[in-house]
């Protein structure tokens, strides 16, 4: 380093030395800097406070919360003292009944649905289900399942379904404690009175739907926060009644589901208990059953929430126990109303996506669809753009559920027919085969002689242009359909409630014959759709196995062949375990397509005549006896890879 560069950079630190010096702060700066800074760390720590006991108060139960009435002085006063009264909103498809003590939905009666005791379905009640809002302020915590709400004009305008600047309630309506009124326009304004100011809920229930939009707005009650505090703590409860005749069955498809804000939906575990905190952004989290769900929607995303689902045990009457605590953006000023809604309804593909269109927020997808679970991606794609499009052509035509799944079988397997026929054909082209290849049996009998068998087998398959994995590929594309329908037919309500022949539910197992006690892996019924499915089974295995006779195989080969026919006569019985409990509709659909794969291998056979194909495939040899180019892609490959192995084999032994 020359003399022009060390004076450069000692220049350059004199200078900086000189800045910072010129540009520090005076005593009285920084004295007022730490001063603010004091006031900020006090303010941060009374709101973490606050914020803790809030929470802590938010998740105590009920009955260990001391409920004593507050002094005059308290913020709390009013809203601690008041009269229980019920009001009811209502359209066509839903009943919500609001309690305002606590100013909760406190039942949700889904119209049109019926439970196992022919009632309309109850999606919430008060016995079972709970939401409670949490906010600290500098004082004390408020806790609003403990506080009493007042009808009030509806002031709100975030809400944009509101159609009157009123609530007008029945007059008709009794207005004593517990007695049920009614909003003549289905919107609804709940004041929670605050020292000076008050916290509202609106409510309006959207027509013709099953969405209730829930819009939190303060009024008037800023001084009563910390500058910090921007955050609403929910705590939401509910026991998953069990609503279908199948216990076992609707526990394994009921869940705790959640979108996040980036990203896609997920669920806590089906099958076991389970609790997890979920770091990401969410706009919504579902309480669901089999068939219907109880959605909870923030459009300003819910954090910090943590998830818990337990599992209740078979005669309880309920599948679960649901339980999430998160927090919501929330404006102390008022400026910002925190924007909740609520879903309540049935899982129906078509009705879910429609109410994305009902988001307070238009620019959001809030993909509710997915709460009908359509199986893995390329499954779910199979589902989604044409098992779903073809049931609804079906049922379009006012059919017999039975019957919609009868021709969705028949037309399922016309559509993979060719694909069916040409594994067939490609069995058949083995087999004529078969003498060809006993010879070479005949030949090498020898284990040592296994390496020089395979590639004469491998050179007569290519000339006569038959492939051994030729019946393989049209399988594995059929198998995405069969796993498609695994997951369409059991989340399918169109089912729900729908009787055919001895089933009076295709939702649920049929059990004409059942008995009083559960026996290890039955239950205590037996299901004549599963029975039929399974024979079905064993019969396509049989036919199966009877063309594997035929087949062509090496000695090998053949002894491997034995422990994989008594796996094969073994997965119907392992079938039956498994799809006893499962819905009548599934079974029915497996058994139909067990009969049709049984009736289209015997058409097959019939119009397959041995003597014409092994004549195609002698003039398919004769034709190219002198282009020994011309072979299949498979068997070529094969062949390939077999000389590269014993040109190894050769190699090594030098």
């Amino acid at each position: 380093m020359d003399k022009n560069t060390v004076t450069g950079f000692i220049l350059m630190a004199v200078v900086l030395i000189a800045f910072s010096w010129y540009s520090r702060p005076s005593e009285a700066q920084l004295k007022a800097q730490r001063e603010r800074d004091s006031i900020a760390a006090a303010q941060q720590l009374e709101a973490q406070k606050a914020e803790a006991a809030a929470q802590q108060a938010l998740t105590a139960p009920k009955d260990s919360r001391e409920v004593t009435l507050p002094d005059s002085t308290s913020i709390l006063f009013d809203a601690s003292q008041g009269k229980e009264e019920l009001i009811t909103l209502e359209n066509d498809l839903v009943k919500l009944t609001i309690n305002t003590h606590g100013g909760i939905i406190e039942e949700a009666v889904v119209k049109g649905h019926l439970d196992q005791q022919k009632q309309p379905v109850r999606l919430l009640t008060k016995q079972d289900a709970h939401l409670a809002l949490a906010l600290a302020t500098k004082q004390e915590n408020i806790l609003t399942s403990d506080l009493y709400f007042q009808v009030a004009p509806p002031t709100s305008p975030a809400s944009p379904s509101s159609q009157a600047s009123s609530t007008s309630v029945s007059e008709a309506s009794s207005s004593e404690s517990g007695a049920a009124h009614s909003c003549a326009d289905n919107s609804l304004t709940l004041r929670l009175p605050l020292s000076s100011g008050s916290l509202d809920i609106d409510y309006t229930l959207r027509p013709n739907s099953y969405m209730v939009d829930m819009v939190i707005t303060a009024r008037g009650i800023a001084n009563l926060f910390a500058p910090s505090m921007r955050t609403l703590d929910l705590n939401w409860t509910d026991r998953a009644r069990q609503l279908e005749k199948g216990f076992d069955f609707e526990q394994r498809y009921a869940c705790i589901r959640y979108h996040e804000a980036i990203g896609s939906t997920d669920y806590l575990s089906e099958t076991s208990d389970k609790e997890e905190d979920i770091e990401e952004a969410l706009d919504w989290i579902a309480f669901k059953n089999q068939f219907f769900s109880a959605v909870l929607i923030s459009q300003q995303h819910f954090t910090d929430t943590h998830l818990k689902s337990q599992l209740y045990k078979k005669g309880q009457g309920y599948l679960k126990n649901y339980e999430a605590t998160m927090q919501t953006a929330f404006d102390p000023t008022g400026a910002q109303p925190t924007q909740l809604q609520m879903y309540l309804g049935p899982n129906d593909f078509h009705t879910l996506k429609a109410h994305n269109d009902l988001s307070l927020n238009p620019d959001k997808d809030l993909e509710l669809e997915d709460l009908v679970y359509l199986g893995w991606p390329i499954v779910r794609w199979i589902n989604r753009w044409f098992i779903i499009y073809l049931f609804d052509w079906l049922k379009g035509f006012g059919l017999h559920m039975g019957l919609v799944l009868l021709l969705l079988t028949i037309i399922v397997k016309a559509l993979v027919y060719p694909a069916t026929k040409k594994s067939y054909l490609a069995s058949a082209r083995m087999r004529v085969l078969k003498p060809k290849i006993d010879q070479l049996n005949a030949k090498y009998p020898k284990q040592e002689d296994a390496m020089k068998k395979q590639q004469e087998m491998m050179q007569l398959y290519s000339q006569y242009g038959v492939s051994p994995m030729g019946g393989c590929l049209p399988m594995i594309i059929q198998a995405p359909i069969w796993i498609a329908l695994f997951n369409f037919v059991p989340n399918a309500i169109e089912l729900r409630g729908q009787s055919f022949l001895w089933a009076d539910d295709l939702s649920a197992y049929d059990d004409v014959i059942h008995w009083g006690k559960d026996i290890w892996l039955i239950g205590d019924h037996l299901s004549i759709f599963c029975v039929l499915f399974c024979v079905m089974q064993i019969a396509n295995t049989w036919i199966s196995m009877k063309q594997q006779q035929n087949a062509v195989m090496s000695p090998e080969q053949e002894q491997s062949m034995k422990m994989m026919r008594w796996m094969m006569y073994l997965m119907p019985l392992m079938f039956f375990f498994m799809f006893n409990t499962y819905s009548s509709g599934l079974n029915y659909y497996y058994f139909l397509s067990g009969l049709t794969s049984i009736l289209i291998m015997w058409f097959l056979r019939k119009t397959t005549d041995d003597t014409k194909l092994l004549a195609q495939l002698e003039a398919y040899k004769a034709k190219n006896a002198n282009n020994p180019k011309k072979q299949s892609g498979m068997a070529a490959r094969l062949e390939a890879l077999q000389k590269m192995a014993a040109e190894q084999q050769r190699q090594q032994k030098k």
